[in-house]
């Protein structure tokens, strides 16, 4: 299998999906309750988290990167 570099943006939007479907799952079977509004509230702000998430991660991996566009100095023997 291909190794894929990290990237916590889809993880946080995926644990975000995953939690929202649970609970509407769970109030369908009558299982929980779901609190007011909370389910149609978690899904802006789960998708809230991860773009700023992602923002920050490029920005990181952007300063990390080493600098690709100068070219190192020619020398002659």
């Amino acid at each position: 299998m291909k190794r894929h570099r990290f990237e916590p943006a889809r993880l946080i939007a995926g644990l975000t999906a995953l939690t929202l479907g649970t609970g509407y799952g769970l109030d369908a079977l009558g299982l929980w309750q779901a609190p007011g509004l909370w389910l149609f509230l978690a899904l802006p702000a789960g998708l809230l988290l991860s773009g700023v998430t992602a923002a920050v991660w490029a920005t990181i991996r952007r300063h990390r990167a080493p600098d690709t566009d100068h070219a190192p100095p020619l020398t002659h023997p």
